[in-house]
């Protein structure tokens, strides 16, 4: 596979990626995308004893536990990272057991590699959809987050909210399972989100830092992985984390 085509792809996918990881460092919940994109293993192993595709049995099961973890939430007094906690744990024991063993490499690193034209079409899509969707909600997402409260007390539906947001997260999740696989997919929403809020001094500035990083990660990642011939997840993380360490340096000089 070309390289262009990879680079639209791992563009578009950690742009998106990126952005949500904004509004889950907000929400507190850092760590629900590591461990959301785990609950998809089971789906990936249903779709290929189906032969269909994986990324929809990713997708299904991701919007099914994601609707299960809103209503838990609201159904009981656990914390959302307490609930996908559980639903994690469950999901890594099930994929374990059912995702045959020729098919686990790639789907705990991906391979983009093996993308079709349509998969392309597809992830482009959905990442476009996802940013526009999120743009259209964010004020009222980061107010959410800051204090439900308010956000109700101005006429916000704090629930109807909450669910939107579990559901763009969990296709977020899905599309970049394929780019970079399950186990490192946490970090593809948080490394570079984490990066951003070192240098970031408002809600706007946190969003175009935070995108422009993972952007840079995927370009670095892919470029490198085909010069390489290695897989571009373990790549974008480590320059994720480079860009971090960066921002975190950069902090402390501004501050001085």
């Amino acid at each position: 596979m070309e390289i262009l085509p990879q680079l639209l792809v791992g563009v578009f996918i950690s742009a998106a990626a990126s952005l949500l990881g904004v509004f889950a460092i907000l929400k507190r919940m850092s760590l629900a995308g590591d461990a959301l994109s785990h609950v998809a293993l089971p789906g990936i192993a249903l779709a290929l004893f189906l032969k269909i595709d994986p990324f929809l049995g990713a997708l299904a099961f991701l919007f099914f536990s994601a609707f299960g973890i809103w209503i838990l939430e609201y159904r009981t007094k656990l914390s959302v990272d307490t609930i996908v906690g559980v639903f994690f744990t469950a999901s890594l024991a099930a994929g374990a057991l059912f995702i045959p063993e020729l098919e686990i490499l790639e789907a705990l690193f991906g391979d983009i590699g093996k993308l079709t034209s349509s998969d392309i079409l597809i992830s482009v899509f959905l990442s476009l959809a996802l940013i526009l969707v999120l743009l259209s909600v964010h004020k009222k997402l980061a107010l959410h987050m800051v204090s439900q409260d308010l956000a109700s007390s101005i006429g916000i539906s704090t629930k109807r909210l909450e669910f939107i947001f579990l559901m763009l997260f969990s296709l977020g999740v899905a599309l970049g399972i394929k780019f970079i696989g399950a186990l490192l997919m946490g970090a593809l929403i948080i490394v570079p989100a984490a990066a951003a809020k070192n240098i970031s001094r408002s809600l706007n500035s946190f969003m175009i830092f935070s995108v422009a990083f993972g952007i840079l990660s995927a370009i670095f990642g892919v470029y490198f992985a085909s010069i390489y011939n290695l897989p571009p997840g373990p790549i974008f993380i480590l320059t994720g984390t480079a860009i971090f360490i960066l921002s975190f340096i950069g902090r402390g000089i501004l501050k001085n």
